[in-house]
């Protein structure tokens, strides 16, 4: 029901692969601006970057439980 709420919507399998695919990067970015604080920041710098890298397979999951609905 959710997915075909979100398919009507417009929302496709590509769009959360793409979306996942840049959290990741998102995350590499995060980890090596993290090197460049000061060692005071650099705990919730890491912090951040490791959170964003958790959204990659939840949005990667979504974007798979979409794809049925594309072959109909």
């Amino acid at each position: 029901m959710i997915t075909k709420t979100m398919h009507d919507r417009g929302l496709r399998d590509w769009h959360f692969h793409a979306m996942s695919l840049g959290s990741i990067v998102l995350c590499i970015g995060l980890w090596m601006r993290a090197k460049t604080v000061d060692q005071d920041e650099r705990g919730n710098a890491e912090r951040r970057a490791l959170f964003a890298g958790l959204w990659a397979p939840t949005l990667w999951q979504i974007g798979t439980s979409l794809e049925p609905r594309r072959r109909r």
